[in-house]
């Protein structure tokens, strides 16, 4: 399948044309704990073999409670949640990088365009010292 130019706007199948390999979406707690409907969700690069990419959440959620993602967020079977909410099961055909919108007014969904997705903090030490660079690699 032809990838479109950054200038063109993908297809359909362009879009859903992705590798299945993970089955668990990161939901957050509110969705479980406060039974809160999922109004807000986007896809980045999954993190690992049965990662989805699918981070789902009710749009309550303040920043301190997304900052203890390990805490706060909860891995739950995609299937699963598209049984909570059938609403969901074409969507999460979508790729990485894709983003939806639910408001409390509205019952469908809406393609977000202008969110940032969230990429993983990496702590990177970058040095041109070829001495120091060495040096940390006798350590490893």
């Amino acid at each position: 399948m032809k990838s479109p130019t950054p200038d063109q706007n993908p297809t359909p199948e362009q879009e859903t044309a992705q590798t299945k390999n993970g089955y668990l979406a990161l939901v957050s707690r509110l969705l479980l704990d406060e039974k809160l409907p999922i109004r807000f969700m986007y896809k980045t690069v999954p993190e690992h073999l049965n990662d989805t990419g699918w981070r789902m959440f009710t749009g309550y959620e303040t920043e301190e409670f997304l900052a203890d993602e390990i805490v706060n967020m909860a891995p739950i079977p995609l299937e699963r949640i598209c049984e909570i909410d059938p609403s969901l099961t074409e969507l999460v055909e979508y790729n990485a990088g894709t983003v939806w919108e639910r408001t409390p007014e509205s019952d469908g969904w809406e393609r977000v365009y202008d969110f940032r997705i969230p990429a993983p903090k990496v702590d990177v030490e970058i040095t041109n010292d070829v001495d120091r660079f060495a040096q940390s690699h006798e350590d490893l």
